[in-house]
């Protein structure tokens, strides 16, 4: 044993021991991987199952190794886990036995934070006069500004009173629109500035996924200086960097910057400007209307639409027109002015890059027109190699999630995230560099009994899924799985349509029964959903992909956890199917490639929302008969947690009434799986 990892050992002991747990095996051998790779300078990817502790199995080491780390999460939740309950409860134990005091902070994107220029500006803009114009707005504003001006307050949004989105948009601005602290009048108070100025001494700083994506892609620094990252749920990281770096272009938004322009800058250069945005607005609209009838023009678009790429051009020109004038306008001395200018240099700039990216469509991007808001997007096919080139040659990475295997093979996510190329040729590494390719591979395994805490019901009799949604045997078979568990049931369905399907029927068949159906709707917040499910104990709730993961319910709530369907990407989904399709062109299979490991991992992160500790016990039911009746569903078995399996619905609805009837729902695992 390393010297390192003895401290990482005797270090990770205080830990547990601060927050009233046990050591587990799986924790110590991750942490000790993770002390490794920081001493070694090697990368690590390790698979943490559900119930390891992977959170101090990688803040231990991190900071038993002592030099800057960058965590980056998928989920508010983590980092608000780790900044506000897992750092807070360690730090004191482990500053007695480092002998130094240990600093961390969190870290997001400017837009995240109260802008006090922009909120005290006399000079309205765009996002202003929508206040102005609704008169209902003025409390919420009222509201926000307090708070603003308490002392002490940090100005973040998830720490901001509740306010309506639109409040929230006329006080905050984008990083391309902040003047910067150095030259705003309100630079000494910002919050922004105060937050990035507090992660950049620490010893550990906590961020989110898509502001690491995004200035991996830019190349250009955002986050504080590290020495090394680790990306939890890094199942999602390939996902979010597509999202960070997925342009957007809508009328609205060309309109907006064009409002900006002509308030700051009036003239023909703005008449003409505005002219140019408001034709695109027309476009866009009139697109959207063929779309809905076209079926050919839906999905992913070859080429840029003949009756788009005129207002385009004619956008991209009067924006370039506006950031030359701009760019002249440098007499200005007073900061205020010179923040306004920031702001309508922003905007514009962000719509004439936006503009001339889409107009030289390449080969290595996907284009398509989103009907419901009126969007153009433009994404890469693939994000892997800036991620191996931008990321991985730059500091060891530790990627960890409790699903990052497919099919027992780590080979998938490994080429998602650029530890392994997509092809057998092995690149030259330069001599400062880190090589993107020395990665160790780790399975630590859960500490839960998985075989003998829950089961997975895997019926074979009920017909394939279709494109309408679940069929009637499907929902007759969850009806009367959730009578038998007495309700405490988790629905995930890989669909709107499945969700609105299952709410139908649920709410006829049960409406004698005590059970609460808590169904989710478009644009409804994840938390409040779960925890009005965790309360009632013997309620269901339904819902679609965002409840496949992070979604933690342990105990009598949740019994049982039913899959409408394999998750396998939507036919229509421009970037799945383009990526797909380019493995198939290059002679592979772009079914194995893209979509499999795509609906493993979201089922096995589904699957997960079961078993969350070790009292735990339930079913896992996938009402999907492919599973068991075609040759890659053993890859997708091999995915999920090793669950004792049945096709045998007598078991498995005996076992849910043992569990319902039971007073703490805490049945033996003989109970659960007895005949």
């Amino acid at each position: 044993m390393s010297d390192l990892s003895a401290k990482v050992r005797i270090a990770l002991d205080a830990a547990v021991d601060a927050i009233g747990g046990s050591t587990r095996e799986g924790q110590i051998e991750m942490a000790e991987a993770v002390a490794n790779a920081l001493s070694d300078q090697h990368h690590l990817m390790v698979q943490a199952g559900t119930g390891t502790g992977k959170s101090l199995a990688y803040l231990v080491p991190a900071l038993v190794y002592g030099k800057k780390t960058l965590v980056a999460t998928a989920t508010l939740a983590l980092q608000r886990q780790l900044v506000e309950r897992d750092l807070p409860r360690i730090v004191p134990a482990l500053e007695k036995i480092l002998g130094r005091e240990i600093s961390y902070g969190i870290y997001k994107g400017v837009g995240n934070y109260v802008c006090l220029q922009k909120m005290n500006s006399e000079v309205s803009d765009p996002d202003g006069e929508v206040l102005l114009e609704v008169s209902s707005l003025g409390k919420d504003a009222k509201r926000l500004r307090a708070w603003a001006e308490t002392p002490g307050v940090s100005g973040d949004r998830d720490d901001a009173p509740d306010v309506d989105r639109r409040v929230w948009a006329a006080n905050s601005l984008s990083g391309r629109e902040c003047v910067g602290a150095d030259i705003c009048s309100y630079g000494a108070k910002c919050f922004a500035a105060l937050a990035k100025g507090r992660a950049a001494t620490a010893d550990i700083v906590v961020t989110n996924h898509t502001l690491l994506a995004i200035e991996i892609v830019d190349s250009h620094p955002i986050l504080p200086d590290r020495d090394a990252v680790i990306l939890d749920e890094a199942h999602e990281f390939m996902d979010r960097t597509t999202q960070a770096v997925t342009e957007e272009l809508t009328g609205p938004r060309v309109v907006r910057a064009a409002a900006m322009a002509r308030k700051h800058l009036p003239g023909k250069a703005s008449e003409a400007f505005t002219k140019a945005a408001d034709a695109f607005d027309d476009a866009m609209d009139d697109y959207g209307q063929r779309v809905k009838f076209e079926t050919n023009l839906q999905g992913r678009l070859e080429e840029m639409p003949s009756e788009l790429e005129a207002p385009i051009r004619k956008v991209r020109e009067s924006a370039q027109a506006i950031m030359q004038l701009i760019g002249a306008d440098e007499e200005i001395v007073d900061s205020d002015s010179i923040a306004e200018r920031a702001r309508v240099k922003g905007a514009v700039n962000e719509v004439s890059t936006t503009a001339a990216k889409l107009l030289k469509l390449g080969k290595g991007q996907v284009l398509w027109y989103e009907p419901t808001f009126s969007t153009l997007h433009l994404a890469p096919l693939t994000v892997s190699n800036v991620l191996r080139s931008n990321l991985l040659t730059k500091t060891p990475v530790i990627a960890t999630s409790a699903t990052l295997t497919v099919g027992n093979g780590f080979d998938a996510m490994a080429r998602n995230l650029g530890f392994i190329t997509g092809d057998d040729t092995d690149e030259e590494v330069e001599e400062y560099e880190l090589d993107p390719s020395n990665v160790q591979m780790l399975d630590v395994g859960s500490p839960f009994d998985f075989a003998s805490q829950g089961m997975l019901y895997l019926p074979k009799h009920l017909p394939e899924p279709g494109r309408d949604g679940p069929s009637i045997e499907a929902l007759t078979e969850l009806g009367e799985l959730i009578d038998a568990a007495g309700g405490r049931t988790l629905a995930l369905f890989s669909s709107w349509r499945g969700v609105e399907a299952a709410d139908a029927h649920l709410r006829k068949v049960l409406a004698e029964l005590p059970i609460r159906v808590i169904t989710q709707r478009r644009g409804d917040a994840v938390g409040p959903l779960v925890e009005r499910f965790a309360e009632d104990e013997t309620s269901i709730l339904l819902g679609t992909m965002s409840l496949w993961q992070g979604v933690d319910v342990p105990g009598n709530a949740c019994v049982l956890v039913a899959i409408d369907r394999i998750p396998f990407p939507r036919p229509d989904d421009p970037v799945m199917s383009a990526r797909s399709a380019n493995v198939d062109a290059e002679g592979g299979s772009g079914f194995m490639k893209v979509s499999l490991p795509r609906a493993a991992l979201l089922l096995a992160q589904g699957t997960g929302r079961l078993i969350r500790s070790v009292d735990d016990r339930g079913v896992v039911a996938i009402l999907d008969s492919r599973i068991v009746t075609k040759r890659y569903g053993s890859i997708l078995l091999n995915s999920m947690p090793p669950l004792w399996r049945t096709s045998d619905a007598k078991t498995v609805k005996d076992s849910l009434r043992r569990l319902n009837i039971s007073k703490t729902g805490q049945s033996t695992s003989d109970d659960l799986v007895a005949n």
